[in-house]
């Protein structure tokens, strides 16, 4: 690690969580080394009589480790028993004795090897990191097999394969997670310098990570939308690490986001007079839970009511939690209610869903109203009148203009992406992005997969092709980012709130300065939210 730039630090064996909390955020990467067998610790009941130098005591520590580890997002290189490690954690198998379980005829070799020189070559698998480090298609390796990769855990893919078959490397393919099943530190012992370049490519990584932790440590990062609340029905508690959420507290504290707007979100429904009182009761409902909620873990959290508010619990530790609406459904007929939901802390409201109804035209609606209703004209001007932001994030395009027209303040979109990269209607055309930006508002970049590409999978560099796409067009100013998680937003790499941060990483290799990131990171958004609530009346 000296060779490749790092400063390693050797960590001791425990088995205390609160230790391992306070280490992990000292950390900038993970190196995890060879060593004895698995214990029953980790596998259970079906540890194998042949099983050897087993300690369980270390087996708990790494385990701990490495899971607080992935979870803030660290880099990780794993050696021999550290992929093996990796695979079981990421709920992957492993052959705890390889001659005696695998099933096919096995390469000749001893143990007893000098593990200074190579003994049999590997495939790199195409697109792998492996290949590109090394630009070759085969490596010579050390490898001397008594446990192995059985089973693959569904996040990682294997990236190098032994001549009988046995996995030798695998990674994860959307961020630093990486292990190999050979010693490259022996290799490089032996003169191989090209061994290097694992650990070079692991304190590179290292450097980023700390680049972007500081950036999160020191600045705002704020997500204008995401529909957690919705979960409530399920007996959820955002204090709680909870894998049916994207969005809780120690997802966000282990991703470093300060705040995020969680809304109340209603799908259109009858728009009688019940079905209209039924909306309200139920936004109203689940606003309170939220409120309950806050209340609970008041010593992680508080909801913000102003801009101000974000910085002020950061300097405390604490993080923001903003109240929004999805779906102007929600104040049925009665305009009364969009100033009694803003004295709730309401700082943003939808005007629509899917659907059209008695504000405007959806996007994906009938064109009722051919954009905003003379009611929904009344809803805008109240909405600027109680100091509330205008979200446009579902409406129509005679909807968006309309609303930009009446507005005397500038307008929201708070999850929508660039419709000249993804035609989809929910997603906004770079003639609406324009008129956005002229009257100072922000689309915040969704990272709902269908608004990024049309077909097939996206990715990280998708995100940042519709930030750069804005930025290009109309300036950093009128760009952030709104993740639409717990509502359909998320992609593979950035699925978590605690995965966020990728996108800050993704951003920096971009060239993107700190000021252009603390604008994109809620900058412009809070800048909105102070100009639309210093202009209530």
């Amino acid at each position: 690690m000296i060779r490749a730039g790092g400063v390693p630090l050797l960590l001791p064996v425990t088995t205390d969580p609160a230790v391992w909390r306070s280490v992990v955020v000292r950390l900038d990467g993970l190196l995890l080394t060879g060593g004895g067998d698995f214990s029953a610790a980790v596998m259970g009941n079906l540890i194998s009589p042949l099983a050897a130098c087993t300690d369980a005591e270390r087996d708990v520590s790494e385990s701990l480790l490495l899971r607080l580890a992935l979870q803030r997002q660290l880099p990780v290189f794993g050696i021999c028993r550290g992929l093996q490690l990796m695979n079981l954690v990421l709920g992957g198998t492993i052959y705890q004795d390889l001659p005696s379980e695998y099933p096919k005829d096995l390469l000749t070799h001893s143990q007893k090897e000098d593990k200074r020189r190579p003994v049999h070559e590997v495939s790199l698998a195409e697109g792998s990191l492996l290949l590109k480090l090394s630009g070759k298609n085969t490596l010579r390796v050390n490898s001397l097999h008594h446990q192995a990769v059985d089973r693959v855990a569904p996040s990682l893919r294997v990236s190098a394969v032994a001549p009988d078959g046995v996995l030798e490397a695998i990674e994860s393919p959307y961020y630093p997670l990486y292990g190999v099943q050979w010693h490259p530190e022996q290799l490089l012992a032996g003169g191989d310098v090209s061994a290097l370049r694992l650990f070079s490519y692991l304190v590179e990584e290292a450097r980023l990570y700390r680049q972007v932790r500081t950036f999160h440590e020191k600045y705002i990062s704020l997500d204008s939308h995401c529909d957690t609340p919705m979960f409530f029905p399920e007996r959820i508690e955002i204090g709680r690490r909870d894998s049916r959420l994207k969005v809780d507290l120690p997802k966000m504290e282990a991703g470093g986001l300060d705040a995020t707007c969680m809304v109340a979100y209603l799908p259109q429904g009858r728009r009688d007079a019940e079905g209209c009182a039924a909306a309200t009761a139920q936004a109203d409902a689940t606003l309170d839970e939220l409120s309950t909620q806050i209340a609970k873990n008041v010593e992680r959290v508080e909801q913000a009511f102003v801009a101000d508010d974000v910085a002020r619990l950061k300097a405390m530790g604490k993080k923001a939690i903003f109240m929004g609406i999805e779906n102007g459904y929600a104040i049925g007929r009665d305009i009364s209610n969009v100033e009694r939901f803003r004295r709730k802390g309401v700082v943003y409201m939808t005007l629509c869903h899917n659907g059209d109804n008695d504000i405007c035209d959806s996007a994906k609606g009938e064109n009722e109203h051919n954009g905003l209703s003379p009611f929904g004209r009344k809803v805008v001007r109240e909405m600027n009148r109680v100091g509330m932001m205008v979200d446009l994030a579902h409406a129509g395009e005679k909807s968006f203009y309309d609303a930009l027209e009446v507005s005397r303040t500038p307008i929201v979109s708070t999850h929508s992406s660039c419709r000249a990269l993804c035609d989809h209607p929910r997603n906004l055309t770079d003639d609406q992005i324009r008129s956005l930006a002229a009257k100072g508002g922000v689309i915040q970049i969704c990272l709902y997969e269908g608004f990024l590409v049309k077909d097939g999978k996206s990715s990280i560099e998708d995100i940042v092709a519709h930030i750069d796409h804005v930025v290009a067009l109309v300036g950093v100013d009128y760009v952030g980012i709104g993740s639409d998680f717990d509502g359909g937003g998320g992609i593979p790499g950035c699925d978590t709130a605690e995965e966020l941060m990728h996108i800050t990483k993704a951003l920096f290799r971009k060239g993107y300065t700190t000021d252009m990131l603390q604008k994109i990171w809620g900058g412009n958004f809070l800048r909105v939210m102070r100009q639309v609530q210093a202009a209530a009346e």
